[in-house]
């Protein structure tokens, strides 16, 4: 709003540019926009992106859906909700596409958040992991040698 009022008092587009710390091409387009539509026209649109699918009551009924588990619905090999799952059942349920990214969005706007499994050997064996740390990483490190005073040049060696 304040670049058009310096545009009604005749500024150019270069001081507009200047004051607000940003390219004469943006200025210039705020100025056409501006002539095109007025202050309304440089009014913020809210955010981008596409509006929900899903209505209120909808994804709430999602939430209910989603706390029940993945084997409430067929999914009982494992107990993880994937994207894709949720992305089928959201088909099934409402009869509304979604791609995996969108469900993501959907659901961190829900709360959800991802969850990465910790993924470990049935054969791990802890005890021996310490073990090998304790003694053969050890020894397999090489010692530091103590610092001596060198120098990067040939051409001026560090004096005594």
């Amino acid at each position: 709003m304040q670049a058009a009022d310096l545009f009604a008092q005749g500024a150019t587009d270069a001081e507009v540019a200047a004051e607000f710390r940003i390219s004469r091409m943006s200025a210039n387009r705020w100025r056409r926009t501006w002539q095109a539509g007025g202050r309304q026209a440089l009014m913020s649109k809210g955010p981008g992106g596409e509006v929900c699918k899903l209505s209120g009551a909808q994804l709430e009924d999602l939430q209910n859906a989603l706390d029940q588990g993945p084997a409430a619905y067929g999914w009982d090999e494992d107990q993880r909700w994937t994207l894709a799952r949720i992305a089928e059942l959201i088909r099934e349920r409402f009869g509304v596409s979604y791609t995996v990214s969108g469900v993501c969005y959907l659901l961190h706007g829900l709360g959800w958040s991802g969850q990465a499994p910790t993924r470990r050997a049935v054969e791990r064996d802890e005890e021996a992991i310490a073990a090998w740390r304790d003694e053969d990483w050890l020894e397999g490190k090489a010692q530091r040698r103590a610092w001596t005073p060198g120098s990067v040049s040939r051409m001026r060696p560090v004096k005594a």
